[in-house]
């Protein structure tokens, strides 16, 4: 909280307000909350639970809002528990630590419920209670970390009179702030090995001279540490590298292989562009295989570097049977699957199905999804890859049949208004509709309500300590 603080107040010296005594009311989106100025406009916190009584220093005045920082507690919120990482507050990963679970799970829900009734303007069943984690912690299984040599300080740091001398950190970006990394001690967010992979490589590297990465000069050996795990106990380790020096990429990759034998897949990429993303660069297999699997009611799901796959397995799983429960299938239905990704939903429908047609715009995530139903002995699968806006169009529907069903699984920014109007025209009796982003699935949603009404609303937690919700809705065409 103080750091935030100190930050915030030298950036809006000159613009900030005090508030005394801010009772804070609500959660909002993107996990801030809620507190009201005397004059009634809205404030948003980033540092407190509702319920919490504070004194508010403001950071951005607008005409309908301000943004602030809690600076002093008058009194703190029942909702309030201890947060168990020595990083809350800094690292910004899991900004609800603070919070109960149970409480975290209420406003979860209620962001859902308000997203559909007030963006959407829709017409509601009873919403289902969200479906909670079993595991509030280390349910992750895929974690990417950042190399730094000039790595983020805390304000105990900057006020301390001792010498900094190690400036190296292998850990997450802060918020907002594309070229500062705070050095990871511990993450509450993956699985053992996770941490131990993570700090050997740290440690290693700093032992033998392996320089760490410079985003502002461009320079450093080490840029980038991914780790991936599946239920089935397989462990994907990638390290991208900014330099090209196979001495030195070897030496550590070496290392690791030894000190892990139970890595599964370790792979590199050397990457000399601005920037981290993967997609368009080589991926080399050093040691293994050059994938993990994952498994799920006897499918086992490959999965690449670059494949996207749900990153709470347990929950993944949840949410499949939910989508698959919507969409109540007899077994001669013809079912579109969208932003299929590798085509775990697909496949997991499929025996439940007369055909499958699923579609994504990755052609790495479709050649998965071949080989993945090819492996799982599914014949009535079928993918498909191009921009969706652009494939899925009236000539592919002639060639592929008109659905019975579709599922549609689009990324936060919801679906483009040419696919929700291709939908439109075909008219499946049902659309299963899963989405990452509440508000961009109630605006989608408004545009197809007169056609179709809301039948069911799943809320399920993907990813607890944060703000994000997953939410699946059953749509029925209107007779």
């Amino acid at each position: 909280m103080h750091r935030d603080y100190y930050f915030c107040r030298m950036r809006h010296k000159k613009r900030k307000q005090v508030f005394e005594n801010v009772k804070v009311i609500d959660a909002g989106a993107k996990g801030k909350t809620i507190g009201k100025a005397p004059d009634g406009r809205v404030i948003f916190l980033t540092n407190t639970v509702p319920g919490d009584i504070v004194d508010v220093t403001t950071t951005k005045k607008r005409k309908a809002y301000f943004e602030g920082i809690a600076t002093n507690f008058h009194a703190l919120s029942d909702k309030r528990v201890a947060p168990e990482c020595q990083h809350f507050g800094v690292c910004g990963g899991c900004k609800w630590q603070d919070m109960g679970y149970e409480h975290q799970l209420f406003y979860k829900q209620k962001e859902v419920e308000n997203n559909l009734r007030r963006i959407g303007h829709l017409e509601l069943p009873e919403i289902s209670p969200i479906i909670g984690s079993e595991k509030q912690y280390f349910y992750r299984n895929k974690m990417e970390f950042s190399f730094s040599d000039s790595r983020w300080l805390t304000l105990d740091e900057i006020q301390s009179d001792e010498q900094i001398t190690d400036k190296h950190a292998l850990g997450f970006h802060i918020p907002g702030m594309w070229d500062k990394i705070l050095d990871i001690k511990k993450c509450h967010l993956q699985e053992d090995p996770s941490n131990a992979i993570r700090l050997e490589t740290r440690n290693f590297a700093l032992d033998n001279d392996l320089s760490f990465f410079n985003p502002r000069n461009q320079h450093g050996l080490l840029r980038t540490l991914m780790i991936r795990t599946t239920s089935i106990g397989e462990i994907m380790v990638m390290v991208q590298f900014f330099e090209d020096d196979n001495l030195k990429r070897n030496v550590l990759l070496d290392h690791l292989h030894e000190t892990f034998p139970e890595i599964t897949a370790l792979l590199y990429v050397i990457n000399q562009k601005a920037n981290d993303t993967i997609y368009d660069q080589e991926i080399v297999c050093h040691s293994g295989r050059d994938n993990i699997f994952e498994e799920m009611e006897g499918l086992r799901f490959k999965i690449n570097a670059k494949s996207f796959y749900q990153t709470n397995s347990e929950q993944a799983y949840m949410l499949y049977k939910i989508a698959r429960d919507f969409a109540e299938l007899t077994g001669d239905e013809l079912v579109y699957d969208l932003y299929t990704g590798t085509g775990t939903i697909a496949q997991f429908i499929a025996k439940q199905a007369r055909k499958v047609i699923g579609i994504e715009a990755v052609p790495e995530a479709i050649e998965d999804a071949k080989a993945n139903a090819e492996n799982n002995g599914i014949t009535n699968a079928e993918f498909f890859v191009g921009d969706m806006k652009n494939i899925f169009n009236a000539h592919f529907i002639a060639t592929h049949g008109t659905p019975d069903v579709l599922i549609t699984d689009p990324p936060r920014d919801g679906m483009h208004k040419n696919v929700i109007q291709q939908i439109l025209d075909i008219s499946p009796k049902k659309v299963v509709y899963v989405s990452c982003n509440s508000a961009t699935q109630a605006r989608d949603l408004a545009l197809m309500k007169d056609m179709y009404s809301v039948i069911k609303v799943q809320p399920i937690d993907m990813f607890p300590q944060t703000h994000h919700v997953e939410n699946v809705v059953l749509l029925k065409r209107n007779t």
